[in-house]
């Protein structure tokens, strides 16, 4: 009696996990990728070790001549006035995605996924990033500073899709006001 229970909890546990691993993490109807390039400011992320110590970061985003799209990451490391760091990859569009699912690299030939599952539809002024294993998520905006009401909206939206917010962490951006 005591293996056919456990037997159950172990099954049990595999059907919730990979329940919630199945499930789409749903992206944007459509990105005019024209109006989302240009600067942006990163407001939160889940951070990555590699933005370890980075405050004042943004991620500026270009047109290349081959379409595909130039990404440059800079940060200030260890304080808002610490050194000036930067990296340049470039991003690639997923087909049938209408532009919200793209492919990053910054080191070839590792591409990682870059969902943008929220966005100011109106006026390109915020979005929200993430990737299907929802292990990274950035809440970015055209200015250093965000709205409290919106950014609250914003979290309590990523949660609803199953993000863990608990790891969100809020980027000094101090440098630019």
């Amino acid at each position: 009696m005591k293996l056919l229970s456990l037997f159950s909890l172990v099954m049990l546990f595999q059907m919730i996990t990979c329940a919630q691993s199945t499930d789409e993490l749903p992206v944007v109807p459509k990105v005019d990728l024209n109006r989302y390039l240009g600067k942006w400011y990163e407001i939160a992320t889940i951070p990555m070790r590699f933005q370890l110590g980075c405050n004042c970061v943004t991620a500026e985003y270009s047109l290349k001549e081959n379409g595909r799209v130039k990404v440059v990451n800079s940060c200030r490391k260890d304080s808002p006035a610490g050194l000036f760091k930067s990296v340049t990859g470039q991003a690639k569009v997923v087909k049938g995605s209408n532009n919200a699912k793209l492919k990053v690299s910054f080191f070839w030939p590792f591409w990682g996924n870059y969902w943008i599952i929220q966005l100011d539809q109106e006026n390109y002024q915020w979005a929200v990033v993430s990737d299907p294993s929802r292990k990274t998520l950035w809440i970015l905006s055209r200015v250093p500073q965000m709205d409290e009401e919106l950014y609250g909206k914003l979290v309590d939206y990523c949660q609803s899709t199953g993000l863990n917010t608990d790891l969100l962490v809020k980027t000094d951006q101090s440098c630019y006001y």
